[in-house]
């Protein structure tokens, strides 16, 4: 935590630009603990919340777009050859992948909350063809939701931030996991519920006829 207190001192509010979008780009940045020591700071007097805010979002989604037009534009093969030079190896692509089918295009808007997945989410969108819109309204979405989140932290928890990131990112991910398998239950059975409820009625119809013939032998 003192390396970063440091680094703020000597870079200011580029430390969070450049940080966050290294760390899009899946290069190795700790950007929670920098946006929240940066929402401490602001509370000492040393920054200032809209300008934490805005380098940080802006640091983050432009990071995230390019690797959105390098999955896009150069594909599965380039990655598959280049991306272990940014930690995406051919297992992490696969892995990746196999969340984004099982959980679809909502993945992108909370894969910032997760640890290990929203520094590949640009690139495994665009080699998927996931829509150009689409992907620019969650992940614009997602970002800014994320970088409140941990801005706020830092302020309101303050010194102890190190300790809660800690044991918020060792919870966070599987928290996630359970509120998108929420979430895709809840939309399955919104759009398959006419199909439901004629099954239900189908066997009160059966149940019901099946009771007949007592009637009849009283």
């Amino acid at each position: 935590m003192e390396w970063m207190s440091n680094l703020f001192e000597q870079y200011g509010y580029l430390v969070l630009f450049f940080g966050l979008f290294s760390e899009s780009l899946a290069l190795p940045f700790p950007g929670e603990l920098a946006m929240a020591i940066s929402g401490h700071m602001s509370s000492l007097g040393n920054f200032h919340i809209p300008f934490i805010i805005f380098y940080s979002y802006i640091g983050a989604i432009i990071g995230t777009t390019i690797t959105y037009f390098v999955g896009y534009r150069l594909g599965t093969p380039f990655l598959e050859q280049y991306g272990k030079y940014v930690l995406l190896n051919q297992a992490r692509l696969a892995k990746v992948t196999a969340w984004f089918g099982k959980y679809g295009n909502k993945l992108i808007l909370i894969s910032y909350f997760v640890p290990g997945l929203r520094h590949f989410t640009g690139y495994v969108s665009g080699v998927l063809k996931v829509p150009q819109r689409t992907f620019f309204v969650l992940n614009y979405i997602g970002g800014l939701a994320w970088v409140l989140v941990y801005v706020s932290v830092g302020k309101i928890f303050g010194p102890n931030i190190e300790q809660l990131l800690h044991v918020a990112s060792r919870y966070f991910a599987a928290t996630m996991v359970v509120l998108a398998v929420l979430i895709t239950l809840f939309v399955l059975l919104k759009k398959n519920k006419e199909k439901i409820f004629r099954r239900l009625r189908s066997r009160s119809s059966s149940a019901g006829s099946g009771s007949k013939p007592d009637k009849e032998l009283e």
